[in-house]
């Protein structure tokens, strides 16, 4: 039996699932995946950063043995119209340092997709910004 066909909003949370769980489970192959080549990005307020450099931050976030890195994901709204989708969503980073501190970074943003001629959702765009209040626990 066929597997049912997903719609766009569906499409997209799968997507935004599948690299979270490919990062968190360290697959530095599959970080980039999710992100178009002509990607443009805000983050905090630093200038405006492109593919090559969020590919090269993720991939070496994952290299990094005396650090852990995960993320958690809350997707708040989902809006398609055609090929385009655009997402409200918050990142929630957790670092663990070397000594068992983690220290975690609440990142709200929207991200806007692009659906491919190979059907493949890919980030063309995204804002994200640090929520106020880190968190560190000792844990």
């Amino acid at each position: 039996m066929a597997e049912p066909k997903l719609d766009g909003e569906e499409e997209v949370n799968a997507a935004l699932t599948q690299w979270t769980r490919d990062f968190n489970a360290g697959k530095a192959d599959a970080v980039c995946d999710l992100f178009s080549t002509d990607l443009k990005y805000d983050f905090r307020g630093y200038p405006e950063r492109d593919y090559a450099d969020i590919c090269d931050r993720l991939k070496r976030s994952l290299s990094d043995s005396g650090r852990r890195y995960s993320y958690g994901l809350n997707i708040r709204e989902v809006i398609v119209e055609g090929d385009m989708a655009v997402v409200r969503l918050t990142w929630t980073l957790t670092v663990t340092l070397p000594n068992g501190q983690t220290v975690t970074s609440v990142e709200p943003g929207m991200d806007v997709m692009r659906k491919g001629a190979d059907g493949k959702w890919k980030i063309v765009r995204y804002i994200a910004y640090e929520a106020p209040g880190r968190v560190t626990s000792d844990e």
